[in-house]
């Protein structure tokens, strides 16, 4: 009898297993358990094993944080930014943990050993790569951040697990923040991406540079000015730009097709004044596009449960009418 009581309760172990693993299938098919939840503190995430060496980088470094913050309190890490959903975050994190579990290189240095020494401030700059299909198309995505701090976990991080789903390679660059340096990263970032594309097994044709706020005016000054203007010799021109919420006005006449978002309730950056730089660019025969969404502030990111929410398909259908 206590045989067959042991049969009974090892069988019923099991198929709990089974179930929560089941419960638990990533899109490649395999079985994981999430490790961090809401609750986690950023400490854990940051010295995580799993991401030695670039932990710190996935939450900003020019900002100071807590030691018993969480992930659902980090919010308070993104000034300026507004609808920051902490269940995304624990999706990145995890998303993240998963990848680089796997055995796969979820994070690049951009610059060499040598330059990192010579400028230890390039120690916390790099890419994180959220892989899409072989040999698929890339996008880079910047981050905003005042040039105070980088917010990719509002701005960059979402942005690229998105595309990543849908097929796309997509890279979020950690940059220094500063105007200038951050343009030198964009610019070296685009020149690694370009020179190690074999190991990356992407397709270089037809990229997109996206950005928030900052990011957004990075994504378009490398539209204009090429990566030759920061330092790096000349690569291919991204064949699109996708800005968000960036009071930036100039028109040069090179830029690349150009998409834009924004709130009307914008109190940074102007969406009148990013509707007349959609109108000059359009003016001079290059195809360019705005949304405005009525009510919403600066720093909406992917717009989750608002009247944004969807707008990254419009972008990324945007991107993908100028792919050759």
């Amino acid at each position: 009898m206590k045989k067959i009581k042991s049969i009974i309760l090892v069988g019923m172990l099991l198929m709990m297993v089974v179930g929560c693993e089941h419960s638990n299938t990533n899109s490649e098919g395999r079985y994981h358990m999430n490790t961090f939840t809401k609750n986690t503190k950023v400490y854990d995430v940051i010295n995580n094993t799993s991401f030695k060496g670039y932990g710190k980088l996935i939450f900003p470094v020019d900002r100071k944080i807590d030691k018993d913050m969480t992930l659902d309190e980090s919010k308070s890490l993104y000034i300026w930014y507004n609808y920051i959903n902490s269940n995304k975050t624990v999706e990145i994190v995890n998303y993240m943990k998963q990848q680089a579990d796997s055995k796969k290189q979820i994070f690049y240095n951009i610059y060499t050993e040598e330059e990192m020494r010579a400028d230890p401030e390039k120690r916390n700059t790099g890419l994180f790569y959220f892989r899409g299909k072989e040999n698929a198309k890339f996008a880079i995505l910047n981050a905003g951040g005042g040039f105070m701090y980088v917010g990719a976990m509002q701005d960059s991080f979402p942005h690229a697990l998105e595309l990543s789903k849908k097929g796309y390679n997509a890279f979020a660059l950690i940059y220094r923040p500063d105007a200038n340096k951050a343009m030198e990263d964009l610019a070296r970032a685009v020149a690694f991406i370009h020179e190690n594309k074999n190991q990356l097994k992407i397709d270089v044709t037809s990229y997109s540079v996206w950005g928030g706020s900052a990011g957004g005016r990075m994504a378009a000054w490398l539209g204009d000015y090429g990566t030759e203007s920061f330092g790096e010799k000349a690569y291919p021109r991204p064949s699109t730009v996708i800005v968000q919420y960036t009071g930036l006005s100039e028109v040069t006449g090179n830029e690349p097709p150009t998409y834009a978002c924004v709130g009307t309730a914008d109190y940074i950056a102007d969406d009148q004044v990013m509707e007349n730089r959609i109108n000059k660019i359009k003016s001079n025969g290059t195809d360019a596009q705005i949304e405005k969404f009525k009510g919403l502030p600066h720093g909406f990111g992917l717009g989750e449960g608002t009247k944004a929410e969807g707008w990254i398909n419009h972008a990324i259908q945007f991107w993908e009418k100028h792919m050759n």
